[in-house]
């Protein structure tokens, strides 16, 4: 099996109970999670050994979160502990018409603060096969922007793969600033994962017809984004998942790639997911299943087709990880939707 590391911020996760607004909410549930650190956990429960890289306060809720990975196999031996707190999120689950909001308290946090002299990133990167990060990670501070370049200069000087999910965060940095500094790290990216709104608000690439709100596909505009992309960066594959959004509880969910070696364009199957139990972490899992399924040896196809079903049944779990395992996804994949009870 492949090691595969990603790195980022590990949050604690307040989440309304019962689609609750904040302002009913006299309790929170509790969950870690944050969008390296789920991929890191999907690629554990596909039998990939896996590495989560990050920073996290030397006390109790950091532990904690450290914890929360290393019950699902991931490996956090080079955990920082450093800095004052523990990022945390808070999520109203929306329903029906009502979207959920996120509200983030993650000023300060450990890996915001975290600097190269934290982490030994030639042992980390040493005998590994992939490293995943997000756009969110250097959206949090400069500091964890320079802290991404270092760990993606280690990856390529041990001829690591490295993909990216784009991951625009409005709520984080501006797109004029996500343009300066993202554009910079493009040139380690291998597989580059996004929607076409996060292509246009990180790396400058103007859309066409296609508006990722209305709730309509046009796959043209895709791949003609796609393949500007290609041409600029050299990406071997652009990759991106397909919501088609009827509700808060009822989406349409499909995928697409594109090889730069083949000059290919591929839709995926379409799945109905109604209803939605939590759909934070539904594009994590789409990254997670996608590596897993390239770094299985899967062609490119076949791996995009294991993330579709992987996220669709992401979207039925409670939390930010998805818990499904390498049988589950490939028995969705292979077009069992029945959801039958299995005796």
């Amino acid at each position: 099996m492949a090691k595969v590391i990603t790195m980022g911020e590990i949050m604690l996760r307040l989440s309304t109970p019962n689609n609750e607004k904040f302002i009913q909410a006299d309790e929170f549930d509790v969950n870690y999670g944050g969008g390296e650190a789920n991929v890191a956990v999907s690629l554990a429960n596909y039998g990939h050994e896996a590495e989560f890289v990050t920073a996290v306060p030397d006390n109790e809720i950091g532990e904690c979160a450290v914890a929360a990975l290393r019950k699902y196999n991931v490996a956090t031996g080079h955990i920082a502990k450093c800095g004052e707190r523990l990022g945390i999120y808070y999520l109203e689950s929306g329903s029906s018409m009502r979207p959920s909001k996120v509200v983030y308290d993650r000023a300060h946090s450990s890996i915001s603060t975290a600097t190269e002299a934290d982490f030994d990133f030639d042992e980390i990167f040493k005998d590994a096969d992939w490293f995943h990060f997000t756009g969110i990670t250097p959206a949090v501070s400069d500091a964890a922007a320079e802290l991404t370049e270092k760990a993606l200069i280690a990856a390529k000087k041990h001829g690591v793969k490295v993909s990216v999910d784009l991951n625009f965060r409005k709520k984080l940095w501006s797109s004029e600033k996500a343009q300066k500094v993202m554009t910079g790290l493009m040139k380690y990216v291998d597989v580059c994962i996004g929607n076409e709104e996060d292509a246009e608000l990180v790396l400058g690439f103007k859309p066409g017809e296609t508006d990722v709100t209305s709730g309509e596909l046009e796959l043209a505009g895709y791949k003609s984004i796609f393949e500007q992309m290609v041409e600029k960066f050299n990406f071997e594959y652009c990759v991106s998942s397909l919501r088609v959004s009827h509700s808060a509880s009822d989406n349409g969910w499909s995928a697409c790639i594109y090889s730069r070696d083949t000059k290919e364009f591929y839709h995926s199957k379409e799945y109905s997911i109604h209803p939605i139990i939590d759909r934070v972490g539904g594009g994590d899992s789409f990254a997670g299943g996608v590596i897993c399924g390239l770094v299985d040896g899967k062609d490119f196809k076949a791996a995009l087709e294991f993330g579709v079903a992987a996220s669709a049944l992401k979207h039925t779990i409670p939390g930010d990880f998805n818990l499904v395992s390498r049988k589950e996804v490939e028995t969705l994949a292979g077009g069992d939707a029945s959801g039958r009870v299995q005796r």
